[in-house]
């Protein structure tokens, strides 16, 4: 009997360890992280904190781990989509578009819309079935719209992201050379796709424009005798995106959800002249759909509390003047027995400009690296050098240096003309 009871026991203790540990993914992930941000507690398994406006990363936690990413694929779908195609053309319902799971706007096969109007099913209701049907539209069909997709991931350089579906369900492919690819992306990748949608591309304000509505309504038509009439379903779309709610600046973002990706989020923030992006992967599963809000503000309010704007001109020794370089065989002007030139900056945008985000005790270091000496003929606008602006020991701006002046070669005839001239004077 004794024994029999100790077996229950252990029976008992090895279910409760089991259930623990079965329920584990569910619960919050705490890391610590490097620098100011070592004590910084998340749920996501993935996630970064961006400057916008830079791309420098300001927080990550395995910020370069491949993930699956969701529906915040639609960023890529919508931005694409937005510079792709028309906003006023009529999209065609196709059966696979129609065929889409949940969510869904539940579209029929044969129906038309504006392409405008399923941007706003898309980033609004998140509709799987919209996603389909503006690919086909704008691709010819998903693997083309896909290939879209990567060419403009590797534009942006993306390096570990990777493109099958235009609405983040998951997918893979298997490439000619027998290599399969998933569906997939990384926080620092999708950090950087949402900086190009809101900092970058042509038609950023009318990405804006629809990631920040609240509520949008649109019709179904349909085409009879070459005519494009109301079919007399209307639909409603309303915001899912509760962060532009929670923080004054919240600016645009998206949500995303699947049984293998968990929840994920990529959203921005702009308060002045600072621009926050957060983009979490694996970020909890249900029924903990709250930790991306909870993510998302922390990071956000990391940002607010340790960084500020700051530019490369403001360096000690940023604004040195630069130096006249002699000019061997020059015949222009001459300081003592040198020939010298001048030299000027020419990027096209000054280190003033150029602005980052720092904390409290970063620094620029700024390294010069100019010519010792140049030969003529020298022309405006010849390379002479460059001025490096290093932040955490890498290359941050590139400022090149060239002549600003035209300085001939001496020649036989100069030299005559030289002689000819003192004797005329």
């Amino acid at each position: 009997m004794i024994s029999y009871l100790r077996n229950i026991k252990r029976a008992a203790a090895f279910l409760i360890l089991f259930a623990f540990l079965l329920a584990a993914q569910n619960l919050p992930v705490f890391a610590e992280e490097k620098d100011e941000g070592k004590d910084m507690q998340l749920y996501a398994q993935s996630a970064v904190l961006m400057d916008a406006g830079s791309g420098r990363i300001l927080f990550e936690k395995n910020g370069r781990q491949v993930r699956p990413m969701a529906s915040t694929t639609k960023i890529m779908t919508c931005i694409l989509a937005l510079e792709k195609g028309n906003p006023d053309d009529y999209v065609t319902v196709s059966a696979k578009a129609a065929s889409m799971p949940k969510v869904k706007l539940s579209m029929l096969p044969g129906e038309r819309y504006r392409l405008k109007d399923l941007l706003y099913s898309l980033m609004l209701e998140s509709h799987n079935d919209s996603a389909v049907a503006i690919a086909e539209h704008i691709g010819g069909s998903m693997e083309g719209f896909a290939a879209m997709m990567n060419e403009k991931a590797g534009e942006l350089g993306c390096r570990d992201t990777y493109f099958v579906t235009p609405n983040g369900l998951d997918g893979t492919v298997t490439e000619e050379s027998g290599e399969m690819k998933i569906h997939s992306t990384t926080a620092c990748d999708l950090a950087r796709i949402m900086a190009y949608c809101i900092m970058e591309s042509p038609k950023r304000e009318e990405f804006l424009d629809i990631t920040r509505t609240d509520y949008y309504s649109f019709p179904a038509y349909q085409e009879k005798d070459g005519v494009v009439t109301e079919k007399g379903r209307v639909f409603s779309c309303q915001n899912h995106n509760a962060f532009l709610h929670m923080m004054e600046g919240a600016l645009s973002g998206k949500t995303g959800f699947t049984g293998n990706a968990g929840y994920c989020y990529v959203g921005s923030l702009r308060q002045g002249n600072r621009t926050f992006i957060v983009a979490l992967l694996a970020c909890g599963w249900p029924s903990h759909k709250e930790y991306k809000w909870s993510d998302t503000k922390k990071l956000m309010q990391y940002g607010l509390s340790h960084y500020e704007i700051h530019f490369p001109g403001e360096t000690e020794g940023a604004a040195e003047e630069l130096p006249q370089l002699p000019v061997k065989n020059g015949a222009g002007r001459w300081i003592g027995d040198t020939c010298t030139a001048e030299l000027t900056i020419l990027s096209q945008k000054p280190a003033e400009e150029k602005g980052v985000l720092m904390k409290e005790g970063e620094r620029f270091t700024v390294e010069r690296k100019l010519a010792k000496e140049l030969t003529a003929p020298v022309m405006p606008g010849d390379s002479a050098g460059e001025i490096r602006y290093l932040l955490d020991g890498e290359e941050y701006l590139v400022q090149f240096v060239g002549t600003a002046e035209e300085i001939p070669a001496i020649t036989v005839r100069w030299c005559v003309s030289q002689v000819l001239r003192l004797y005329t004077v």
